[in-house]
This record gives structure tokens, C-alpha cells and sequence, in this order.
């Protein structure tokens, strides 16, 4: 057990690459990641390993090198040192051992934090490799940010990163579980956030860069990850920086008629801000781990589907594991100053000033609403009749901020504004109100109001072809032709009628 243990240590690792005899290729490094060439050389037996190295730290050599790039830290110089590295070594090394030599190319670019401590410690990190000698190679990409307060810290981290990243690589591309954990092993994700992740290649042929990345936020490497539309993974820096951004939380199983209404109605009030006009923005579609993880285990089948359901429709998805608002709108502040906003229906809304999510906070919910709206923040809240809010309380449990003393009659329109919440946080609503950080959302289509994505999802599993006017068109024909959430599993039921009829 000991053995094994020392096996798993960066100089081990390296080590066992250096003597391994089989593998050789070079190590290429800009800014703060020299350190990946170091460990490998201090260890011995480099020479079994390493054809080259090469640190064009200057941006005049390297662009004479890379040629020229907008940024120098960011995904497009790593692939191209990747792509400049790997056709040399094939070049001048492959008529001399490429029949018996599996070739790889390791490339980072990274800034860690200047003595100055004003730079953001983050770089990009990528290994190309063969794993049977002629044939054609896979690639690793992934992105990182690093948390240690000191710059020499930040450099250590990332040698450890980029020694993970080549033996992860070599012994771990079959199983995708232990090749994302190994990512920080003997650094842990304290000081190292892995926020993207990408594969492609022969080796990786049977794995899905979507399901790579949610593991990256199931096993704590990091908070959250972000798919465009097409189902491509995206570094959540290039698509948020400095753009107002606009977010609707859900489950989406599946997207009904209230979801697009909601953010549709939402994004067109966001889009006439004052600090938003004009400026570009991001509107995107967030599911929480506990969503996703509602029956217990990770179905990676159902999310999937979520993720192939929203970007069917136009949607940029987020997956986080921020339960509280709070903390996913700090996650946004990572990457702009400019307006926020988050699109809900009255029963979230709820939620958010349910004060049992706060206990952990010394504040409570006051520490809670101060950090969520300290800059530019505004809740647009879509509303429900009273009907349709009383039916949702009798399907679960009671919500502790809602004053049922003060209920409407069934036919009342439930908004921002009139909405009644317990005598003690009646204060600190009214005051959200006069501040304008909560906001009605108007020009709602009434006939969507009674739709609950519950009730959908059981009139499709039960075979109740009703379901069908409940939520676009092309989610549902998306829903028959891969027969998700279990349509196609049951009889077709007879139409409801009467009280139970779809209207």
C-alpha cells in the first residue's frame, strides 16, 4: 500500500515517465510554467524521456516562433504551440524512431501572480500524444487558476498540474474518472481550480467532453462548467468577460412553455437597462448539481439530455454546484463588473428568502442578501396565479417565507409586488423593492401560468400525449425522437377532460 502510495507523488510520476522508454517528446513553456521541464530533469533519466525543451518567454521570440496572438495566455496560442511543436518532432524524429517511439508534445502558457500581486494566477495547459507508435495523436486541453497567495506557490502548483496532466495521459485516458481526480493529485482542488477540460483524438473516440467536464464539478475541481449550444465546452472566462449576464435556474425536465417565456420576457426588460443598452451580454440556462443529482446517483443519460435539450433550442447551459443565488452570482463577479440578472418564478423566489439555506452564513440572510445584490443585481420575477401557487404548495412542502394568512382568491395574479412574506422579512423585502433590485416581469402569456414542469414530465412518462402543448415545439419533437424521460415506455393514456384538461 505504501509503494503505491509513493508511486502517485509528482517526482514519481515523472520519473516513471523518464524510464519509461517508450515516450519521448518535448516539453514547451511561456510564463509561469517552466517548472513542468524542471521536475522532469531534476528527477534523472530526462534523456529517456525528452527530445527538447523550449521556453519562449519573451513575446518577440515567441511570436517569431507561434507567430502572432491577441492574448497570450488563452486557449488559441496553446493549440498553436501544440500544433508548431508536435510537426516538428514528427519531422526530425520520425524516420529515426517513429516505428518504435510514442511522441508527445506538452505545452502550457500561464500567468501567475506578478510580484505586484494584481495578476489573476491562470494558465492553459495541453499535452498531444500518440499511444501506440504511427498512429495518430489525442490531445488533453484543460484550464486552471491557481489560489496560492505567492507566486512561487502558483509555479509549484503548476509543475505538479503539467506532471499530472502527461501521466494522466499516459495511464489514465481509458478511465475518465481517475483521469479527471488525478488532475490534482499531491496539490488538491484548494489550491487549483481545473475549470475546463477537453479531449479529442482516437484515445477518447467513445468519451463525451460534456460528461468530462461535469466531473470536474461532481469531484470538486471545480464549481462550475459551461456548454454552448452545439454541446462544446466552454472556458467561462472568454464567454463572460465583461458582459452583463442573465441567468434562469432549473431543473428542465423538461423545458416547458414557462421556461422560455420566462427568460424571454426577462431578457427583453435586462436588454433596456440603462448600464446594459447597448453592451454586449450573455444569456444562459443553469442546472445545479442537486438537480441533477435529485434521485441520489449522477445519471449521466438525464443530463445529457437536459444539456442537448436547452442547446437544441438555442441555449448556453451551466452547470453549477452553487445551491445559493448568492454564490452563483459571485461566480459571475469573477468575470465582470457589468449588470447581472436572474430570471425566477415566484415560488424560487421564495426559496431565496427561505432563511434555513443561510445558517451556515454569521449574517443569515441579511449576509446573504448583502453579498448578492452589493453590485448591479436585479431578481425579474415571473408571475403565478394563486390557483397555481396553492396547487404547488399542496404538491410539497410548505415554503417558511410565505404568509398564508394574507392568500388571494384563486383568480389573483401573484407578482413581485404583491406578494405576501412572513412579518419578519417584510422589512427587508420592502426594501429590495424600493431598490429595485427585485423586478415584476411583465408581457407574460397567461395561458402558460399553470404549467409546472412536474406535471409534464408525469403526463409523459404515463403516456399522455397532452404534454405536447405544454412546452415548445421542438423540445417535444427532440422528446419522441430520442424517446426521453421516458416517452415511449407506456400506453398512450386517454386526453384528460373536464377540471384535468389542458387549456
Amino acid at each position: 500500500m505504501s509503494e503505491k502510495i509513493e508511486l502517485l507523488t509528482t517526482n514519481r510520476k515523472a520519473l516513471t515517465i523518464n524510464l519509461d522508454g517508450t515516450r519521448y517528446g518535448t516539453i514547451a513553456e511561456i510564463g509561469a510554467g517552466q517548472e513542468v521541464s524542471r521536475i522532469f530533469f531534476q528527477v534523472g533519466g530526462a534523456s529517456g524521456s525528452i527530445a527538447k525543451t523550449m521556453s519562449a518567454y519573451d513575446m518577440t521570440f515567441s511570436d517569431a516562433i507561434y507567430g502572432k496572438a491577441p492574448r497570450y495566455v488563452s486557449r488559441e496560442r496553446l493549440e498553436t504551440m501544440l500544433d508548431h511543436e508536435y510537426q516538428l518532432l514528427k519531422e526530425r524524429l520520425s524516420e529515426k524512431r517513429g516505428d518504435r517511439t510514442k511522441f508527445f508534445v506538452f505545452a502550457d502558457t500561464v500567468a501567475a501572480k506578478s510580484f505586484k500581486g494584481t495578476t489573476e494566477g491562470h494558465g492553459w495547459l495541453g499535452i498531444r500524444f500518440q499511444q501506440n507508435p504511427l498512429e495518430e495523436p489525442s490531445d488533453i486541453i484543460i484550464h486552471v487558476r491557481m489560489w496560492d497567495k505567492e507566486n512561487v506557490l502558483q509555479q509549484q502548483a503548476i509543475g505538479a498540474v503539467g506532471v499530472n496532466l502527461i501521466y494522466s495521459a499516459f495511464n489514465h485516458s481509458g478511465d475518465p474518472h481517475q483521469l479527471i481526480q488525478s488532475l490534482v493529485d499531491n496539490i488538491g482542488a484548494e489550491r487549483v481550480e481545473v475549470d475546463m477540460v477537453k479531449v479529442s483524438g482516437p484515445v477518447f473516440e467513445k468519451i463525451d467532453n460534456r460528461l468530462l467536464s461535469l466531473r470536474l464539478v461532481q469531484y470538486g475541481l471545480t464549481n462550475a462548467v459551461m456548454f454552448a449550444p452545439n454541446g462544446e465546452v466552454q472556458q467561462p472566462s472568454e464567454v463572460l468577460y465583461h458582459k452583463a449576464v442573465l441567468v434562469e435556474r432549473g431543473s428542465f425536465r423538461p423545458v416547458t412553455h414557462v421556461n422560455v417565456d420566462m427568460l424571454n420576457c426577462a431578457t427583453a426588460q435586462f436588454m433596456q437597462e440603462p448600464t446594459v443598452k447597448g453592451k454586449d451580454m450573455m444569456v444562459l440556462m443553469e442546472i445545479t448539481m442537486n438537480n441533477l443529482l435529485a434521485s441520489g446517483d449522477l445519471d449521466a443519460d438525464d443530463f445529457l439530455a437536459r444539456v442537448d435539450m436547452l442547446g437544441h433550442i438555442g441555449f448556453t447551459t451551466l452547470i453549477s454546484n452553487y445551491s445559493e443565488f448568492y454564490r452563483l452570482v459571485s461566480y459571475f463577479r469573477r468575470y465582470t463588473k457589468e449588470m447581472i440578472g436572474v430570471a425566477m418564478g415566484i415560488n424560487t423566489l421564495l426559496e431565496v428568502f427561505n432563511e434555513k439555506y443561510y445558517d451556515n452564513l454569521e449574517g443569515g440572510i441579511l449576509e446573504s442578501m448583502g453579498r448578492m445584490f452589493r453590485h448591479a443585481v436585479k431578481l425579474y420575477v415571473y408571475p403565478m396565479r394563486q390557483d397555481a401557487y396553492d396547487r404547488y404548495l399542496a404538491n410539497g412542502e410548505p415554503v417558511a417565507t410565505h404568509n398564508t394568512g394574507h392568500a388571494f382568491s384563486s383568480g389573483v395574479m401573484i407578482t413581485a409586488r404583491n406578494l405576501q412574506v412572513t412579518d419578519r422579512l417584510r422589512n427587508l423585502y420592502a426594501h429590495l423593492l424600493e431598490n429595485h433590485n427585485l423586478d415584476c416581469i411583465v408581457g407574460s402569456n397567461p395561458d402558460y401560468l399553470n404549467i409546472f414542469s412536474r406535471d409534464v414530465l408525469q403526463r409523459i412518462k404515463d403516456g399522455d400525449d397532452t404534454w405536447e402543448r405544454l412546452v415548445p415545439a421542438k423540445v417535444a419533437d427532440f422528446i419522441k425522437e430520442r424517446h426521453l424521460l421516458g416517452y415511449g415506455k407506456t400506453t398512450p393514456a386517454i386526453p384528460a377532460t373536464g377540471a384535468n384538461a389542458v387549456t
